[in-house]
C-alpha cells in the first residue's frame, strides 16, 4: 500500500509539475498570429497580398487551403502517424537515435509536424537541448490545439526560401497559383522545401531541388522546376492598400471580380495617353452598387477615382431629370439654344455656335450649354445641389461660394466614384453608395420615370463597341484638364476619367476624344449580355448632313508609306477620328486627321461627330 501511495504521490507531482511548467512557460504564438494581409475577390480569389512588418510574406493557411496531393505527400513523408501520436512519435525518435548512434550523424530528425511547428514558433540552434524543448512544446501544442489547427500552424509558418513563409506564399511565389490547385509535382517540391529552404531553392540550386522533389514523389518527375520567383499578386493596388491599412492581418473579402479586374488593368496599361496623363476606371454592378473592377491610376499610388475634379457636362443628365420630374421640360418639347444672358453669365457651346430650337432630348444628347443652364435656372442651383447631396454626392465648391448656374457645366468638383453613383441611379431613380464590401442601402434620388426618360435620351450607339443599349455621356472640364465618359447598360455602370494628377491642362483633349474610346473598351470587358434596354433615340437634327468617312473607303488596302490622311464630310463638328477605338490626334474643328499606321495588319477607322453619329471602315495596311 505504501508503494502504491508513493507512486500516486509521484504521479500527482509529475502532473502538477507539468501544469506548473506549462503555466510558467507557455508557447509563444506571436509568430503564428502575426500574418500578412490578403485582399480577396468576391469568389475568394487572391487579389493582393501585403507582408508583415519587416517584409516577410507569412500568410494564414489551413488544411482546407491545400490540395489533396500536397496533404497526402506531407503526411506520408513528414509524419505518418500525425493523427494518432500525442505530439511526439516514439518510433520515429527511436529510429533517429539509432541512426545517429550507428552512423555518427543525423540521418533523420524524428521530428513530428507538431515538433516542427514548435521549432518554427521559437527558432533555436539544432542541438539536443533544443530537441528537448521542442518535445515539451509539442506536448503543449497538442494540449491546446486540435490536429487540424496544428496543421494550420505548420501551413502558416513553414519556410519556403528567402522571405517566404507558409504554403500560400510558397505556392503563389513559386508556381503562381493557390495551394489548392497544386499538381503532384508542384506539391512535392513544396513538401521538400521546408526541410532546408535555402539549400533547396529551385532558382539557386535546381539539382538539389529536383532530387528532393523526386525523393518525395518516389520517382523522377518530368515537370521543370521554377527558374525564378513569381511576383505576388497586387491587383487594385490603391484600394487594396487602403483596406490592408485599415484591417491588417488575415483575409479581407471584397466585391471585386479578379478576371474583370485583371482585364481592366491590362486595358489601362495599354492606353496611349497625353504626356503625364493618367486614367482611372470603375465598373459597378447596378443592382448591388458593388464595385467589380477599379483602376485608381495607370501608375503611382494615388487613387484617382477619389480625386475631386470638375465634371464638365457630365452632370447635365441630372439637371434634365429634375427638370422633367418638375414639369419644366419634356424630352420632345422644344428648347431654344440661342444666345442668352443669365444676369452676368452668358454660356456658350464648345464650338461657340448655337443650334436654334431643338428638343430637350436632342439638347441633352448634343450637350448644348444654354438649354442646360436654362433648365438649372428653373430647377434652382440650390435645389439641384441639395438633390445631389441627398444622393450622397456633395458638389465641392470654392470656399464661401454658393451653388450657382455654372453647376450645370461643371462649376463644382466631384469624383469618379460620385459620377458612377449618380449614373447608377438612372436605372431606378435610387442612389446608394458604391461599396467594396457588399450591398448598401439605397435612398430615393430621382423620379423613376424622369430617370428613364433621361436614360432613353442618352441611349444610342457607343462607337468602338458592338454592345447595344448603352446610355452614355461625356464631359470635359475647362481647358481640357479632365476628360470624362460614363455609361450604363442594364447591369453595369462603367466610368472613366483621364487627366493629369497635378490638374494641368491637356490641350485638345475632350471627353469625346480621349475618355469615350476607353469607355467603349470598358464595356467590351463585360461578358454577360445586358438586360433589355429602352428604345434607342433616333431623333436627329435636320440641319446637318449625314456623317460620312471619305477616306479610307471600306476594304481599302493601304501601303505602309508613312502618314495617311483620314477625311470625312457631313456631321456636326468637332469631329473625332479613331483607329481601333483610340483617338487620332488632330484639330477637332477640321474634317481630316493624319494617321501613321504602326505596321502591317487590319484596322478599323472611325469618325464620330459632336452628336455621337459615327461612320467606320475596315482597312488593311500591307
Amino acid at each position: 500500500m505504501k508503494r502504491v501511495a508513493f507512486l500516486a504521490v509521484v504521479a500527482i507531482g509529475l502532473v502538477a509539475g507539468t501544469f506548473a511548467l506549462d503555466a510558467a512557460y507557455p508557447p509563444d504564438l506571436s509568430r503564428a498570429r502575426t500574418v500578412g494581409t490578403e485582399v480577396m475577390d468576391r469568389q475568394g480569389r487572391t487579389l493582393a497580398l501585403f507582408p508583415v512588418e519587416g517584409g516577410t510574406w507569412r500568410l494564414a493557411a489551413g488544411a482546407g487551403d491545400v490540395s489533396a496531393h500536397y496533404l497526402d505527400l506531407l503526411l506520408r513523408t513528414e509524419d505518418k502517424r500525425f493523427f494518432t501520436h500525442p505530439g511526439v512519435d516514439p518510433l520515429a525518435l527511436a529510429r533517429a537515435a539509432w541512426q545517429w548512434a550507428r552512423t555518427g550523424r543525423i540521418v533523420s530528425g524524428g521530428s513530428t509536424i507538431t515538433m516542427q511547428v514548435a521549432r518554427m514558433l521559437e527558432r533555436r540552434p539544432r542541438t539536443v537541448a533544443s530537441k528537448a524543448v521542442e518535445i515539451f512544446r509539442a506536448f503543449q501544442l497538442e494540449a491546446r490545439f486540435t490536429k487540424q489547427e496544428i496543421l494550420g500552424l505548420y501551413l502558416t509558418l513553414a519556410p519556403y526560401g528567402g522571405n517566404l513563409e507558409g504554403i500560400r506564399a510558397g505556392s503563389l511565389a513559386w508556381f503562381g497559383r493557390p495551394p489548392h490547385r497544386l499538381d503532384p509535382d508542384q506539391a512535392a517540391l513544396l513538401v521538400a522545401l521546408p526541410r532546408s529552404p535555402e539549400r533547396l531553392r529551385p532558382d539557386r540550386h535546381p539539382a538539389r531541388a529536383r532530387a528532393a522533389r523526386d525523393a518525395v514523389l518516389g520517382a523522377p518527375a518530368p515537370q521543370d522546376l521554377p527558374a525564378a520567383r513569381i511576383a505576388l499578386p497586387r491587383h487594385a493596388p490603391q484600394p487594396a492598400a487602403a483596406l490592408a491599412r485599415a484591417e491588417p492581418g488575415g483575409r479581407i473579402a471584397t466585391t471585386l471580380d479578379l478576371p474583370l479586374q485583371e482585364a481592366a488593368e491590362r486595358l489601362a496599361a495599354d492606353l496611349v495617353l497625353p504626356d503625364r496623363a493618367r486614367a482611372a476606371l470603375l465598373v459597378v454592378d447596378i443592382a448591388s452598387r458593388e464595385i467589380r473592377a477599379i483602376v485608381g491610376a495607370t501608375e503611382g499610388s494615388l487613387d484617382l477615382t477619389r480625386a475631386v475634379r470638375s465634371p464638365g457636362s457630365a452632370l447635365k443628365p441630372f439637371v434634365y431629370a429634375m427638370a422633367f420630374a418638375e414639369g419644366h421640360a419634356a424630352p420632345d418639347a422644344p428648347l431654344p439654344d440661342l444666345p442668352r444672358r443669365f444676369g452676368a453669365y452668358a454660356p456658350e457651346n464648345y464650338d461657340r455656335g448655337f443650334a436654334g430650337n431643338v428638343t430637350a432630348a436632342e439638347a441633352l444628347r448634343r450637350s448644348l450649354n444654354v438649354p442646360a443652364v436654362a433648365l438649372l435656372d428653373r430647377v434652382g442651383p440650390l435645389r439641384f445641389a441639395s438633390g445631389l447631396k441627398a444622393a450622397g454626392v456633395t458638389p465641392r465648391l470654392a470656399p464661401g461660394a454658393e451653388p450657382s448656374l455654372p453647376l450645370a457645366l461643371g462649376g463644382a468638383g466631384v469624383t469618379l466614384r460620385d459620377l458612377a453613383t449618380l449614373y447608377a441611379a438612372l436605372s431606378d431613380g435610387r442612389a446608394a453608395p458604391l461599396t467594396l464590401a457588399g450591398p448598401a442601402p439605397s435612398r430615393p434620388f430621382l423620379d423613376p420615370h424622369a430617370a428613364r426618360l433621361v436614360r432613353r435620351a442618352l441611349t444610342r450607339r457607343l462607337p468602338g463597341t458592338l454592345r447595344e443599349g448603352i446610355a452614355w455621356k461625356t464631359g470635359t472640364s475647362w481647358g481640357g484638364r479632365d476628360a470624362w465618359a460614363v455609361g450604363l447598360d442594364g447591369r453595369h455602370v462603367v466610368a472613366v476619367w483621364v487627366g493629369r494628377a497635378d490638374g494641368t491642362p491637356m490641350p485638345g483633349a475632350t471627353g469625346l476624344s480621349i475618355a469615350m474610346p476607353i469607355l467603349a473598351r470598358g464595356f467590351d470587358l463585360l461578358d454577360p449580355a445586358p438586360l433589355p434596354q429602352p428604345p434607342v433615340a433616333t431623333a436627329a437634327t435636320a440641319t446637318v448632313d449625314g456623317l460620312r468617312l471619305l477616306f479610307p473607303p471600306p476594304g481599302a488596302v493601304l501601303a505602309e508609306l508613312g502618314s495617311v490622311t483620314l477625311r470625312a464630310m457631313g456631321g456636326r463638328r468637332p469631329l473625332t477620328f479613331m483607329v481601333d477605338g483610340i483617338a487620332v490626334p488632330g484639330m477637332p474643328a477640321r474634317r481630316e486627321a493624319g494617321w501613321a499606321p504602326p505596321g502591317p495588319g487590319f484596322y478599323r477607322v472611325t469618325v464620330m461627330d459632336a452628336d455621337g453619329a459615327a461612320a467606320s471602315a475596315a482597312v488593311r495596311v500591307r
